[in-house]
């Protein structure tokens, strides 16, 4: 039970933000919380990047079924202690390229991983672990690492850097609940939580941490997690994926799968990663600007990761 408490006080923990922020941010200047201080510019030829309202969408509904959409990549890996451990190679991009396989593993907490565990780690070369979880997420379930991996924190929900927005809090959520309501969502902390990562600031800073990290990481593989490896962990996946070139209906997929390897099928709902996407056509207007403008990536970084990532 007080791991479930655990979980959901790091999902509901944006949104909460957002409310608490509140009476600061309608006090703040327009420069601190709208989205007009948000720079424009047009996006520079990556090759990679898709539109976050790209046609290839996949069905919108809020209860699509996995066998609608294209079967997420193999996982070569199986961890004991980590069930939503996997890889995020395999997939085929818009522009003729592949996704590598063994650079980059999305992954629950690895808080119980086995020695043997450790072991296919280590043998998998991963030399660095992305923790995105809250601080009171770590203190209670700290990670175990390959003996030599780099442990690093990227928290979405921290307020080191400050507790701002690029628009007003009130309007994300009277947005997200109207959503939620007529998607039918089963749960509503998370239809409020995805736009919410979108939103904050001290999100952008851990998006870009871990995705600067993935193309720093020259002396092997990366693992990223939160606490379910479903949220957080969702939308960084997301994210990568589509700056990579990978098509929205592949991109639906790897986050649904979560529901398979989690063996709940409302671990994730279609309509959350929407309402992050849609959030991103507001604040940015697509994909290719919220990563450089909000997750402040240059293009040496994106350059990078395409090298890193694409074979």
């Amino acid at each position: 039970m007080s791991s479930r408490r655990t979980l959901r006080a790091g999902t509901a923990a944006v949104a909460l933000t957002g409310m608490i922020a509140l009476g600061a941010v309608l006090s703040a200047s327009p420069a601190t919380a709208a989205p007009a201080d948000i720079a424009s510019g047009s996006a520079s030829g990556s090759g990679g990047f898709g539109s976050s309202g790209s046609s290839d969408s996949g069905s919108s509904g809020a209860n699509d079924p996995v066998s609608t959409l294209p079967a997420p990549a193999t996982t070569a890996i199986k961890l004991d202690g980590a069930t939503n451990f996997r890889d995020i190679g395999g997939y085929r991009t818009t522009d003729g390229h592949t996704v590598r396989t063994g650079v980059a593993f999305r992954s629950n907490r690895l808080a119980g991983l086995a020695d043997t565990d450790l072991t296919k780690l280590s043998a998998a070369t991963v030399t660095l672990d992305v923790d995105l979880r809250s601080g009171s997420e770590r203190s209670s379930a700290p990670d175990r690492v390959p003996t030599g991996a780099q442990y690093k924190v990227a928290d979405v929900i921290s307020f080191d850097s400050g507790i701002s927005f690029h628009e007003l809090p009130p309007i994300t959520l009277g947005r997200a609940v109207i959503d939620g309501l007529i998607n039918g969502s089963s749960d509503m902390v998370q239809s409020i939580d995805y736009p919410f990562m979108v939103n904050f600031r001290g999100s952008d800073v851990a998006f870009g941490t871990l995705l600067r990290s993935i193309a720093g990481n020259t002396g092997g593989a990366t693992v990223y997690h939160c606490t379910s490896g479903k949220d957080r962990t969702g939308w960084a996946t997301a994210v990568l994926l589509t700056l990579l070139g990978v098509p929205r209906d592949v991109v639906n997929a790897d986050y649904l799968a979560s529901n398979a390897e989690l063996g709940d099928p409302k671990a994730v709902q279609l309509s959350w990663l929407e309402a992050a996407f849609n959030e991103v056509d507001r604040l940015y207007g697509s994909v290719d600007q919220y990563v450089r403008q909000g997750l402040g990536l240059d293009q040496a970084t994106i350059d990078a990761l395409r090298a890193k990532l694409l074979v």
